[in-house]
């Protein structure tokens, strides 16, 4: 009887957890968010005094005590995986509650920046660098 509780507690936690991804560039965030005491995880380091970017959605949307966030991030510099962590935090927060989606939206966090490396061309050096021209 006991293993039953047990089972049902999981499940009823599992549904309280919202998953999303942010992305920016090459850097790629998949971020779990759970109603909690503002824990935050990020790739297995727990980070004791969150107050950088990726925060900002969390305090506009006051939930930033009430959440524990976990958060794998790779790819891309630490700037494109702090503007993810961002995105992702935000598509999450909107998952839990749908009426703050107009208040982030003003903010500018459900914005996808899409800027990215252009690709090298073949016959150019670089993307758009041409080889040196010569006369003769």
């Amino acid at each position: 009887m006991a293993e039953d509780t047990k089972l049902t507690t999981k499940k009823e936690k599992a549904k309280d957890i919202v998953l999303a991804v942010g992305r920016r560039k090459t850097a790629i965030a998949r971020v779990k968010v759970a109603p909690g005491t503002g824990k935050f995880v990020i790739n297995t380091q727990e980070i004791a005094n969150p107050n950088r970017v990726y925060t900002e959605p969390l305090k506009k949307a006051d939930f930033d005590q009430k959440v524990d966030c976990w958060i794998k991030v790779s790819g891309g510099g630490l700037s494109s995986q702090l503007e993810a962590i961002r995105l992702g935090i935000s598509r999450a927060i909107i998952k839990m509650d749908p009426e703050l989606k107009k208040t982030l939206k003003v903010e500018g966090f459900l914005t996808r920046d899409p800027r990215m490396k252009e690709r090298k061309k073949p016959g150019l050096k670089g993307a758009r660098r041409a080889p040196q021209w010569a006369k003769r």
